[in-house]
């Protein structure tokens, strides 16, 4: 099997979705697409991952992007779209992205929809979690899609379409080191919110290995046969 990850900027990379991958025999072809453009097809899973740009800007390998995708997603490939890729994917369907009423960075609980009691994924969380945040753009339902979490913030912070692709606002993946390189990278986002590295790095480091579990259930279910 082969995964395919769109990244956006060098340091938002996969993380632990690609530990994930690596521990079931999948290889994953990574591409930084306004460097190099678009792979010529999506794999058996496409994993859209994140950036600071915004899904409404007009550099040409955008309208592209979100083209890709809405093949992906009308094929039924397993999609995953975190943080930019999950507000990609609501574009790709038809949906608003705007700017939300403040940003969310760092861990931020969010809290499950009636819906998700239903989802294979979603049902084995709590009703409330955290989950780690580095976005200022949410994104209104799209059509045909089920509503999984929200936030005070972003009453929309997971949807999927169809069975097999989920975007997702916040970060299952984020490892140390993309929470060190985001801190460095987007250091104006935290003098915005009154934060410090060291406030964000302290609070998200105990919940990494509960998300990257999440993660690794989330990429089995999407790989398993017969979904």
């Amino acid at each position: 099997m082969r995964a395919v990850c769109l990244q956006h900027v060098s340091f938002e990379g996969p993380g632990a979705f690609a530990t994930a991958l690596t521990d079931r025999g999948v290889r994953l072809d990574q591409y930084l697409v306004p460097q190099v453009g678009l792979p010529k097809d999506a794999g058996d899973l496409l994993i859209v991952m994140g950036g600071p740009m915004s899904v409404n800007d007009s550099d040409p390998w955008i309208s592209e992007e979100t083209a890709f995708i809405r093949s992906a997603l009308l094929a039924g490939t397993p999609v995953i779209g975190v943080c930019l890729g999950s507000q990609f994917m609501a574009k790709a369907l038809g949906a608003t992205v705007r700017p939300g009423k403040a940003l969310e960075i760092g861990m931020t609980p969010v809290r499950l929809t009636p819906d998700a009691q239903q989802d294979p994924v979603f049902k084995t969380l709590p009703d409330t979690f955290d989950v780690f945040e580095w976005h200022g753009e949410i994104f209104d339902l799209p059509q045909s899609c089920v509503p999984l979490a929200a936030s005070i913030i972003a009453p929309l912070q997971a949807f999927r379409y169809g069975a097999k692709a989920y975007g997702l606002l916040f970060h299952l993946e984020m490892e140390q080191a993309g929470i060190d390189a985001l801190c460095r990278k987007c250091a104006s986002d935290l003098t915005k919110t009154q934060l410090t590295a060291q406030d964000v790095k302290a609070a998200a480091t105990p919940h990494l290995p509960t998300l990257h579990r999440f993660a690794d259930r989330l990429i089995g279910h999407l790989l398993a046969p017969g979904r």
